[in-house]
């Protein structure tokens, strides 16, 4: 095998993980994204809970 062949598959080598790593990187941000949606998600229900029990008390006392 020449020098020539040698350069080109470690060059295909390097191709092919820089492909596997920009892959992986695009997964783990398209999970850290839906990660933050369903917390955010959570954060909205939790305010939601506590502005329903917040007006059910008020009302309570309105009464």
């Amino acid at each position: 095998m020449g020098m020539k062949d040698q350069f080109q598959d470690k060059a295909e080598q390097l191709k092919e993980q820089a492909r596997q790593a920009a892959g992986k990187a695009k997964n783990e941000a398209s999970e850290r994204a839906s990660q933050g949606q369903r917390r955010e998600r959570t954060e909205d229900e939790t305010r939601r809970a506590q502005q329903e029990a917040q007006d059910r008390f008020d009302q309570d006392y309105d009464a």
